[in-house]
């Protein structure tokens, strides 16, 4: 019965079931759902005219819309965002899909390096719909040593080791009145004040303060900073890919050329270049349901995202672009199994096992 405290309409089990079925129906069949397609399922013992009020206490409160154009209704945002936080079903990946995952990954990702654009197209074919990837370290470096050598007369090799181990050279011409003196001198300076920092830790009091106290070789100051920031700012940033854009096209929603025209253009890595961020301090997956979304292109779309491991300091991010009425259920799960099996398969060596297909496939809900 309709529950209501003074004039207050609260969300009843009967309230929650009707809509859970209303969006599985919707997400089926991309079809406003009237009171009738409800009464007709298998487990809702309940009476027409009981289905339609429910279904008007549900519209009054925001979870469900009527197109003008018809009698049936469709999940509001409000609606979606509802049911994947407590109504869905957990969705079970079958033996097929969880080998095809393993398969792809085994044959495609086998190292580091593109490791962005082959998995967004992995993604996107896993899910039939448009998707991300992103990959960024999840640690910070700072120079642990600075070395300036001579390379022959008129240039020299200025060497960054990190504190991750990595080095960086750069051969640089050297002015006429610098020498190897003057360069020892240099790296003693370099190496007393500028290690241990971050990027923005090269201020320009610190500049002026090393060019000061560097002699003739104060003018190779600027030129030595510019470049070991570049390093620690190219190492921290983030790499995002797109993939299977037009898979949008294959939905109805997407039937009008220019609302398709308008999301396909968003769909790009400038646009989505925020969402890794967004996963800095999430765990599981995570589901933005069309208003949600920061780019106003996305407004009526939906983005699921989930995070993976590489190793080495590294963290990726896996995501899929769609409408509202996409299948919450299935995309996350394919999106967490997904996720599960990069991680192992960038696991050291003596750990790697990708998850075998007998195995319960991920299923988290967890957004």
């Amino acid at each position: 019965m309709l529950f209501r405290s003074g004039n207050v309409m609260e969300l009843t089990e009967r309230k929650k079931k009707v809509l859970r079925s209303v969006v599985d129906l919707y997400i089926r069949t991309a079809e406003p759902v009237g009171s009738k397609a409800i009464t007709e399922l298998p487990d809702m013992n309940f009476s027409s005219a009981t289905i339609r009020n429910e279904m008007a206490d549900l519209t009054a409160m925001g979870y469900l819309e009527q197109p003008h154009t018809s009698a049936g209704r469709i999940p509001s945002p409000a609606g979606y965002r509802l049911y994947v936080d407590e109504l869905m079903q957990d969705y079970r990946l079958s033996v097929d899909e969880t080998k095809s995952i393993n398969n792809a990954i085994e044959e495609k990702v086998q190292r580091v390096d593109k490791l962005v654009e082959k998995v967004a197209k992995l993604v996107s074919q896993a899910t039939d719909l448009p998707a991300i990837s992103a990959a960024s370290r999840c640690d910070s470096a700072t120079v642990s040593r600075f070395d300036l050598i001579q390379a022959g007369q008129g240039s020299f090799i200025l060497v960054v080791m990190l504190s991750d181990d990595q080095v960086f050279n750069k051969l640089i011409k050297l002015p006429v009145s610098v020498d190897e003196t003057d360069l020892k001198l240099l790296a003693a300076l370099l190496n007393t004040a500028m290690t241990e920092l971050p990027p923005e830790g090269f201020t320009p009091a610190l500049l002026d303060k090393v060019m000061r106290s560097a002699g003739r070789a104060s003018s190779l100051v600027p030129v030595i900073v510019d470049f070991t920031t570049d390093v620690l700012r190219h190492r921290g940033s983030t790499n995002v890919a797109v993939a299977g854009q037009a898979r949008l096209l294959g939905f109805p929603e997407y039937r009008d050329v220019d609302k398709a025209q308008k999301v396909l253009e968003s769909i790009d890595e400038d646009t989505l270049s925020n969402l890794p961020a967004i996963m800095q301090s999430e765990n599981g997956t995570k589901v933005l349901v069309g208003p949600e979304n920061v780019a106003q292109e996305l407004k009526d779309t939906s983005v699921v995202m989930t995070k993976f491991d590489i190793g080495d300091g590294m963290q990726g991010m896996i995501g899929v672009v769609g409408p509202t009425r996409m299948d919450y259920a299935k995309v996350t799960a394919r999106l967490s199994y997904f996720a599960e099996s990069l991680s192992k398969a960038f696991a050291k060596p003596e750990t790697k096992q990708l998850p075998q297909p007998n195995e319960e496939a991920s299923e988290s809900k967890e957004v």
